[in-house]
């Protein structure tokens, strides 16, 4: 499955916004999927990317899926707050241009 975020806007910066687009994966993306299925979430159009959007999504995927995928994060903002999710969420992300991240439990 891939997530492309850009569905969901260009800036991405807000926790009620980023509750209400989870919220939509679940009901119309993600609800039938297997916990290992793998998840490929999509940055390419992202311009800006805040933690509290990306804990309200991202961190949630992850805890859900165990195979998740992040596609085109070269922009500053989406690597910025791949390592605030990093240093924060306890999730573990590997540092490349596809960064894979996985459930550190």
């Amino acid at each position: 499955m891939k997530i492309e975020l850009k569905k969901f806007g260009e800036m991405l910066i807000s926790r009620p916004a980023g509750r209400e687009a989870f919220l939509a994966m679940s009901a119309y993306l993600i609800k039938d999927l297997d916990k290992n299925a793998e998840i490929k979430i999509d940055f390419n159009g992202v311009k800006v990317l805040t933690p509290s959007w990306a804990d309200e999504v991202i961190t949630k995927l992850a805890e859900k899926f165990k195979n998740i995928k992040l596609l085109n994060t070269n922009n500053k903002s989406v690597q910025a707050t791949l390592r605030t999710l990093k240093k924060y969420s306890g999730l573990k992300f590997i540092s490349t241009p596809s960064i894979s991240c996985k459930d550190s439990q």
